[in-house]
């Protein structure tokens, strides 16, 4: 960015984003690692909501309490959408999975929306 001091302003690039990130910055699977993030992002609500320690968080998710620390801070690369998934159940959610023909001329994509506040 360079900015010209004469007249005070500022020479701005802005590139409008796809709505995820992943894609953006072209990573494989982008829609899966956006669906996984966003999973993740449900279970940190509701412990949050819940106002319970990493610890009781772990014992509800069968998990250690490192492995809780990691996932809550985006460490989730070694869990497949079908764990995070039963981490959700495991918190009280129900989970419906939902297949339909897409609008779009291409592919179809993964996407997910909370029926409700976490």
């Amino acid at each position: 960015m360079a900015k010209d001091r004469a007249t005070n302003t500022t020479d701005t690039t802005v590139e409008l984003g796809s709505r995820n990130v992943f894609a953006d910055l072209q990573i494989p699977d982008a829609d899966a690692h956006l669906v996984k993030a966003e999973l993740v992002s449900s279970i940190d609500a509701i412990v949050r909501q819940r106002g319970v320690t990493q610890v009781e968080a772990a014992r509800l998710l069968g998990l250690s309490q490192p492995d809780v620390s990691r996932l809550l801070r985006g460490d989730f690369r070694e869990y497949s959408l079908e764990r995070l998934l039963r981490l959700l159940t495991s918190l009280g959610r129900d989970i419906d999975i939902v297949i339909r023909q897409t609008r779009e001329a291409d592919s179809g994509r993964l996407r997910i929306a909370a029926a409700e506040p976490a």
